[in-house]
Order: C-alpha cells, then structure tokens, then sequence
C-alpha cells in the first residue's frame, strides 16, 4: 500500500479493489460537535484543546462471488462502523529539518549529507517514517523535503534522526531507495515528538551523537526540527478506508478484502462487504478489522483496529451490540488503548452457492447457439486471402475453426444438439439482413449437430451476399456465441441489449476474427470490472461476455473453449 499510485485517485481506487460509486447520504450519529468558538478562543491565545470529536458512521458493502457450493456465501451488507474518539488526536505535523558543524567525510569536497527518521516502538524497533533529500557539499544542510507524522496526544512518541553521507555513486537514485548501510553515519539524535510541538515556535535542536548513544568523538553537530500543523489536520477531514486480513498459523496476518476510500467525510458510507469461506477459512477463525486514514503518500494513518471471528460478527448483529476499536499497543503503553469508537453489524446473511458442475449434474443443459458475420470486411469467400475462404484441402478458416472449438465442448451439455445458427450483414432475397436463418430455411433456424452448422455456413457462402454495416443487436439476445469481424458500429445498441439480457441464463462468447479493431468489443467484455451500462442508465446484474481475438487463440495464448467456460460458470 506504499506510495506506488500514479495519482491520489488512481491510489484511492487501489486501496479499494478499484471499486467507485456515489456516495449514499451521511447518517447522524450523535449530537457531539466540535465548538468552533472555544477553538477559536484556545487558539487565539497559542493554545490547544486536549479534546477532538470525530465522529464517522460507516455501512460497508463489498461484493465478491464464491467458486463452488463448498464455499458459505456471507454477505454482510450494511455493516455499520460507528466511530468516535475522545482524547486521541490524530493530527498531522510535518517535520522540517536542518543541521549544523556536521563531520567532514569526504576527502576532497565537503559530506553529501541526507536524514532518516524513525519511530520507535515500544519494544525498541525503529519504524521508518521517510527520509529527506540529499544536499551536496554542505556542512550546513537545510532540507526541503518534509517528514509527515501522525500526532497522538496522550501517547509517548520517540523520534529517532539518522544523518548520513551518501556517496557520490549514489546520487542518481531516489533516496527511497539507497542501502543506508552503504552510506557513512554522520551522527544521531533522538527526542519526543510532544518536546517539539509543546516548544514555544514548535522548534527543537538536538546534539549528534553517535549511534545507540555510545561515546566516542563529540562535536558531531547539531540538527534543527521544526514542526508544523498540516491543512489537513487543521480542517479533521479524514479520507477513511477498512481493512480486514484472517490470522494465519504462524500468528501473521493476510488481508482479504478492503473498502474504497471515501474522500473528505467523517460519514463516510461504504459498499457491502461479501466473503467467502475460501477467504476466511472457518466461522471461529478470527478476523483483524483495522480502519485507516488516506494518506496519498502511501503512509496510511492506523486510527484503531479490532479483532473479531464471522461468529463474532453475527452475534453482534444478532444482539445489536458494537464492540470498540482499540489502539495497538505498538503505538500505546500497555496492552492498546480501548476507544469509545465502535462497530455494528446491521445485517448479516448466510447463502450456498453452486458450481457449474453441480447444475449440469442436477440437469440443466447449455442451449448453443452461433451468430456469424457476413459483412463485406471478411473479403469475398472465393479470393484465398478472405476470412470466409474454405480452402478445398479441407484447412479450416478463421470461422469454421472457432465454431468447431466451441462446438466439439459445448454439444455434450445439450442432450438434443439441435443447435440454432444464424448470419448476420449479409443480403438475402435482395435485402441487407441482420440477423438470417444461416440454414436457408424461413421456418427452421435449427442444425442438427457441429456438423450441421459447418455444413450450413458453407452453404451459405454460395447464397449470401457479403454487406454490412457490422450490427449484431439484432441477434444479440438470442445467440450465445458470436464469431465476429469488423467494426462494430451500434455499440450502444448493442450494450442494451447486453444489459438487457444479463438477467437471463445467456452467455455470450464475442471471437474476433481477422486484424481489424476491436477496441469496441473489449468494451462489450467490461474486463476493466465496470460492468456495461445501458443508454437508460441500467447497470448489467452480470457480465456475460467473453472477448477473445482469434490471433491469440492461434498463438496459443488462449482457447475458445477455455473462455466459454469462464463465462458459463459466471
């Protein structure tokens, strides 16, 4: 979750699966308010209040399917995270840095000098909190870059200042990411972050000394912190987000499943969350929930965490009680600090889902059907370099061979294999048709086998003119599986009739033939995760289709087969 985003929303949308959507109207929580005119007051006189209300009501919703009918479908939809906190502070502070009479270390040039900064935690460890830009040939160094630190009040904050001098070798590399063991130690100095902020101009200055506070040379030098208040910890807007991870075996912990970030809202209200079985292993398994602010640098900001079992989730559902978020005792003295800030269930449900297998085994069938293009863009089916070529040694083109790839799996699903076949963009009896029986018939649209389609979209090629535009609405609803070449050029009509269609048992496999653009059909497959929308604003309730182009069946990269199948399970 580091600082690897190529903008804040691009980041946002990672932390969140990528999920986006508008944000349902705040609930209020309670009638607790921040008094802008006793903050006003405090301020005035350099003071500052040692109590913030911040106050978050959050619902949850988050969809994920399960894979087989081994796997309890649990959806907690409308899971409510009420959040308050007294006492704790989580403010911002950026730390400006600057250093003076540093150690000389280079022979012919004055040190190159650069500071890390680091928290340290209760048992000794040092959290690295970032690092400043490296300053050439200066004993003297001010740095630009700012160190940001979450403030908390009541809570005991060491601060660990590590000045280094890079060699020169180095200078080409962001500082992020240079080994600190390959550049030489300059001196270190240690304080409390409440030492700087309760200073009067919010300034501290340090002696250097050497590392783990060991003697040696004295006179290493100085380092100047000054400390800021950020905007954005001035205006209490948090960007909240949740993460929820299962404890494995050896006592770490593996996320499953996050929230989208809410921007700028202490009522943030967040999509339903649903797991499944596969991704929290057993209902007693315990489950860390940790809530966190936004942070566009990477650095999120931990405002509490709980630990709770799907057991524990449906009990607090089932007696409509909330359990508080603790603060980790990693950033608090003790065993964490319990706060007022706490968690409801308003919802909770359990479901089986099925596989495909288990379906087909209890007797449902899969109804092929084929739609195929007949447009002028295929070429005429006599000139050799044609998409509709049949070639008299008996090689299979483009068409004959994604109809046999699909045909030869798919007809053991229905047990009849009579198979409905249809051509589209073509003329017949005079006129440009859309959606034709590819049997010639005006009454039977049916084949009787993988050999009665082949058989049929030959004998087409002798009867059907080639047209155009490519529009396949017409037969979209009706056909399951479309082989298709060109442009398509009534793609919202086309998306309609998707959408339309997303309630039914359909899917549809789109295969693209020959090297035209298929941008619009990568559309169609809605691989991106946004599922298609109609021109009436009607989201699809699935995605059912799967693009595949031909070139990459024939490379080797994928199959139709394959494809249907990943569609069909859906």
């Amino acid at each position: 979750m580091g600082g690897c985003f190529s903008d804040v929303r691009g980041g946002k949308q990672s932390v969140g699966v990528g999920l986006t959507g508008t944000t349902m109207s705040p609930i209020s929580t309670s009638n607790a308010t921040v008094n802008d005119a006793v903050d006003h007051f405090f301020r005035a006189r350099g003071f500052r209040q040692l109590f913030t209300p911040l106050e978050c009501l959050y619902k949850i919703k988050v969809t994920t399917v399960p894979i087989s009918k081994s796997e309890d479908y649990l959806e907690m939809e409308d899971l409510r995270l009420n959040l308050t906190t007294e006492v704790v502070i989580l403010e911002r502070w950026n730390l400006s840095l600057s250093a003076s009479r540093l150690r000389d270390r280079d022979i012919l040039s004055k040190s190159d000098p650069m500071v890390a900064v680091y928290s340290k935690k209760r048992d000794g460890t040092l959290e690295e909190l970032g690092r400043t830009e490296v300053i050439m040939n200066s004993l003297d160094p001010a740095w630009i870059k700012k160190i940001n630190v979450a403030y908390h009040f009541e809570i005991v904050q060491p601060l660990i200042f590590h000045v280094y001098d890079v060699d020169t070798k180095y200078y080409n590399l962001p500082v992020e990411m240079l080994k600190l063991n390959d550049a030489e130690f300059l001196g270190e100095g240690s304080c409390v972050l409440s030492e700087i902020v309760t200073k009067q101009g919010q300034s501290l200055t340090l002696d250097l000394h050497n590392r783990n506070g060991k003697r040696g040379l004295k006179n290493l030098g100085k380092l100047t912190v000054h400390a800021e208040e950020t905007v954005a910890s001035r205006n209490a807007i948090e960007d909240p987000f949740l993460r929820i991870s299962r404890i494995v075996e050896n006592g770490g912990s593996v996320p499953i499943c996050k929230t989208e970030v809410v921007d700028n809202n202490l009522n943030p209200i967040w999509r339903p969350l649903c797991l499944t079985m596969q991704q929290f292993v057993s209902k007693d398994n315990p489950l860390i929930i940790e809530c966190f602010d936004f942070n566009s640098s990477g650095n999120h900001v931990l405002i509490g965490n709980l630990q709770k079992s799907v057991a524990d989730l449906e009990k607090l559902h089932e007696q409509k009680t909330g359990a508080n978020f603790i603060l980790p005792s990693s950033a608090h003295h003790g065993h964490g600090k319990v706060l007022k800030g706490q968690l409801f269930v308003d919802h909770f449900s359990e479901k089986q889902l099925y596989s495909f297998i288990d379906y087909v085994s209890s007797g449902f069938e899969l109804n092929f059907m084929v739609a195929v293009d007949f447009t002028a863009s295929n070429g005429h089916p006599r000139d050799p370099d044609s998409l509709h070529y049949i070639d008299p040694s008996g090689r299979f083109n483009a068409y004959q061979q994604a109809i046999m790839e699909v045909g030869e799996v798919i007809q053991f699903y229905d047990s009849d294999r009579h198979f409905p076949a249809w051509g589209f963009g073509g003329v017949t009896n005079g006129a440009v048709s859309h959606c034709f029986n590819l049997n010639g018939s005006a009454s039977g649209v049916e084949v009787e086998g993988v050999q009665g389609i082949m058989a049929a979209y030959a004998s087409a090629l002798y009867h059907v003119g080639l047209a155009g535009p490519t529009l396949f609405g017409p037969v979209i609803n009706n056909a399951a599986e479309i082989a298709a070449d060109g442009v398509l050029t009534d793609l919202q009509e086309t998306k309609d009739a998707m959408v339309r269609a997303s309630d039914l048992p359909l899917s549809i496999l789109i295969v693209g033939v020959g090297g035209a653009d298929f941008k619009q059909m990568e559309i169609l497959d809605a691989a991106n995760g946004c599922r298609l929308e109609s021109s009436t604003g009607r989201v699809a309730t699935r995605d059912i289709v799967q693009f595949v182009p031909m070139r990459e069946v024939l490379a080797g990269v994928s199959s139709y087969s394959f494809q249907w199948l990943i569609i069909v399970q859906h």
